[in-house]
């Protein structure tokens, strides 16, 4: 899926994935994965349903579903360089991804967010319905040695 948008380019085409700009952002911009190897983050998009905006060939957002492509789907690793923000591309994307025939019939689709819940409420996602259902291990600073 490649679609054009007033010069932004939106694919899900892993190959296009600037790796070094997408660490970049995670491991210095991000309040979730601060300090984050790159390793990790080849690891994470080699191993997830990826989306990019690019702009004159440069990465300008991603963001990645760790899926199934059956019965679930986490989305993470969401961002729009700073220069971008502001256009619109967040809820461009969100569109994108969550009509794409990969994740269609899916059981449950998930996120966590500290600070962008007025954004993904505009596209059905609500607080989690049974909290207490939920259990996590968090290894708290993992990439902070």
């Amino acid at each position: 899926m490649e679609i054009n948008d007033n010069g932004f380019i939106f694919s899900d085409d892993v190959n296009l994935v600037d790796v070094k700009a997408v660490h970049h952002y995670l491991s210095t911009q991000s309040y979730w994965a601060k300090g984050i190897p790159k390793e990790t983050v080849q690891k994470s998009i080699a191993n997830s349903l990826c989306f990019g905006i690019y702009k004159d060939g440069k990465q300008a957002g991603f963001a990645r579903w760790v899926t199934d492509r059956a019965t679930f789907a986490y989305l993470c690793d969401v961002y729009i360089e700073n220069d971008f923000r502001g256009l619109g591309l967040s809820k461009k994307l969100m569109s994108l991804m969550l009509f794409h025939p990969d994740l269609q019939g899916l059981r449950t689709y998930c996120l966590a967010t500290l600070d962008a819940h007025q954004l993904y409420a505009q596209f059905g996602f609500k607080a989690v319905a049974n909290p207490e259902k939920l259990m996590e291990i968090r290894i708290k600073d993992i990439y902070h040695k």
